[in-house]
């Protein structure tokens, strides 16, 4: 403000002056006195008040010492201190401190040598053994090893008495005689001896049971007194009731060596009498059971149904080279066997398992069959008797067996287990004689090629595998980016061909010969088995390929052209199996979930030929519908069914009925 008024009064003011330093000796009262007097119109009187400062007095002397570069820069601080009475610098205040630090203290170390919450922790140098062998002995004799050196600590007088042994390493003779001074204390203790007659007694008569003074030590016993009665002789009675139980529980050793861990065995015979009155077995084939044709047809009608079973049914088996009797494998653990020649009921019912039964296969001459369970078990069944021959296992679930089909080989069975392996079994002597072991899943079929030379293995791991009989190593291994699991396989007649049931509703073809190719040619589809094993197979002459599926229908497709024959509807449910009849040529049997088994035949057709036979009638060149049997026709397609392509020519009948497919 003097400035601005100074200025305005016309004085000079000069730049300089305002930059220069006030002077060093201020104006006194009077002076000023005399200027407030001589302009009243100046600013106000200003007093010069001493300045203060509230820091603390620092004595600048440990400064100096820092800032001349001496020691005391790289001296930590006493953490003990409460006040500092100079400047330190970071590297002081952040220096590490050397030695017991406070628990608390969170910059008693440095970040870049901690290891642990509390500070820096070494790592000690001692294995486990050597720690747990002091550690026992220090607890067990009072005294250990130091081991920051070669002394020891703990009680010294007893490691003198001792001898430094540690409770690892006693020597044996104080070993033994510990050991006699524990038997002697155990017989002194039952007050059997007293102390001179442990010492006289030899330690090893103690633990022979053959002894007397095992059985002196051992009088409490409850079978002590009754050793003399052990050795006599049972009754007949007794004798008697010990086969009846070991029978019942199954306690006895089989033939195959393996013990019968399921259920008690047994069979019931539902037919009249086991054998007629010229003394044949009743599973002696008829005689006058001969095949009528060559040429095979397509069932329509529904013959038969047979309904045993209290749950579903896994397969189905023709007996072998006459097909009159049917058995078939329950869900229900059980295993029967039908009439199908007579009377159509059921002749015996086989029980021995307890759980579901998988498969089951006929030996050539019918007189025994195989069943696999999912008990883990696999049974030889004699058929006529139906008493159980042997038993075999390896713990594992069997899903397919098979019989070698050569004549002299019906002793070697194959069972293709869950475990990824093929087991084979030498049934006379019970004992495995070979493993096959390349599959990388659960095998579920067994198919025998090549004279039996070769069989053919499908698994889960959506692969075949073409083995040599008795190696077991791959000739031929077949698995492509495409192909699905194949849980069904079945041989044509004539051997040339196998039909794989495979798991994207298609049935495939391979050759089975050396190179084992697919048949890019032939494809039979339209059905629906994605998630089932539906049994896939062939009519005796070849013409025809059958399969179940999932919707309860049996379908027929033409051999040659690989179109769809015919369909029909089997049962409510899956339609699991399926089995052509091995001499009436036109009968087929369908097994499914429901529980039921059908026999299916031609129906219309075969009425159509025994009418034409008793009339002597003359069916030369006259069109017949093989799938109703009707007769006229117009402009080749069947009034009644509507069929345009199953037509055939009939010719004249001399002896068996001979039809051929109407050539276009």
């Amino acid at each position: 403000m003097d400035l601005l008024q100074a200025y305005a009064e016309g004085g000079e003011f000069d730049i300089d002056d305002a930059n220069s330093p006030p002077p060093q000796n201020p104006p006194t009262a009077t002076d000023a006195d005399d200027t407030i007097t001589s302009s009243p119109d100046s600013s106000p009187m200003r007093l010069s008040l001493p300045s203060k400062s509230s820091a603390p007095k620092v004595d600048d002397t440990m400064l100096a010492l820092t800032v001349t570069g001496n020691k005391a820069q790289s001296k930590p601080l006493d953490p003990t201190q409460h006040m500092v009475s100079f400047n330190p610098t970071y590297d002081q205040l952040w220096a590490p401190i050397y030695g017991p630090a406070h628990p608390y203290a969170k910059d008693g170390i440095a970040q870049g040598l901690r290891n642990h919450k509390l500070g820096f922790v070494e790592d000690a140098s001692i294995e486990p053994f050597v720690f747990d062998e002091q550690y026992n002995t220090f607890y067990k004799y009072g005294y250990a090893a130091d081991p920051s050196g070669n002394n020891f600590v703990g009680d010294l007088d007893k490691l003198q008495e001792s001898g430094a042994v540690s409770v690892y390493n006693i020597p044996q003779n104080e070993q033994k005689r510990r050991r006699i001074e524990k038997k002697k204390e155990k017989l002194e203790k039952l007050g059997e001896v007293d102390g001179e007659e442990a010492g006289d007694m030899d330690v090893s008569e103690v633990d022979n049971p053959a002894t007397e003074a095992w059985i002196r030590k051992n009088s409490k016993s409850p079978w002590a007194g009754k050793r003399e009665g052990v050795g006599g002789e049972l009754t007949e009675e007794q004798k008697k009731y010990a086969e009846e139980y070991a029978k019942k529980k199954g306690e006895g050793e089989n033939e195959g060596g393996k013990s019968n861990a399921g259920m008690a065995d047994k069979s019931t015979f539902h037919g009249k009498e086991e054998r007629d009155y010229q003394g044949r077995s009743w599973i002696a084939p008829p005689k006058d059971a001969k095949a009528s044709n060559d040429h095979c047809y397509t069932p329509k009608r529904l013959v038969h149904t047979w309904s045993g079973h209290t749950k579903g049914v896994s397969a189905i088996r023709f007996f072998p080279k006459h097909g009159h009797l049917l058995l078939s494998a329950g869900m229900d653990t059980k295993v029967k066997i039908w009439d199908v020649y007579n009377s159509g009921k059921c002749m015996r019912t086989y029980m021995g398992h307890s759980k579901a039964v998988r498969d089951i296969w006929f030996s050539n001459d019918g007189s025994k069959f195989l069943t696999a369970s999912y008990d883990k078990n696999i049974k030889y069944w004699d058929t006529e008797t139906g008493q159980v021959i042997s038993t075999f296992s390896t713990g594992k679930i069997p899903y397919v067996v098979r019989l070698n089909p050569d004549e002299d080989k019906q002793n070697v069975l194959l069972a293709g287990m869950s475990d990824k392996k093929i087991v084979q079994w030498d049934m006379n002597t019970g004992q495995i004689t070979q493993e096959y072991d390349q599959h990388l899943g659960a095998v579920n079929t067994i198919t025998f090629v090549d004279n039996n030379r070769r069989f053919v293995t499908s698994s889960d791991d959506k692969s075949l595998r073409v083995w040599e009989f008795g190696i077991p190593v791959v000739i031929k291994y077949i698995s492509e980016p495409h192909m699905h699991s194949m849980p069904s396989i079945a041989l044509h007649p004539n051997s040339n061909w196998l039909a794989a049931q495979s798991l994207d509703n298609q049935i495939l073809i391979y050759s089975t010969r050396e190179r084992f190719q697919l048949n890019k040619k032939k494809r039979f589809a339209g059905h629906i088995v994605a998630g089932y094993a539906c049994q896939v197979n062939f009519s005796p002459d070849g013409r025809f390929v059958m399969s179940g599926d999932g919707e309860g229908r049996c379908w027929f497709w033409d051999w040659k052209s690989c179109r769809v024959f015919k369909t029909l509807k089997c049962h409510e449910g899956v339609c699991i199996g399926c089995e052509w009849h091995p001499l009436e040529q036109s009968k087929v049997a369908t097994c499914g979930w429901d529980g039921q088994i059908k026999y299916w035949e031609v129906g219309d057709l075969d009425d159509l030929y025994r009418q034409a036979y008793l009339s002597g009638t003359n069916l030369e060149d006259e069109e017949v519908c093989s799938t109703c049997g009707w007769t006229t026709f117009e402009d080749g397609v069947c009034p009644t069914c509507g069929s345009c392509y199953n037509l055939y020519d009939v010719k004249p009948f001399s002896g068996p009925m001979m039809v051929e497919p109407q050539k276009s």
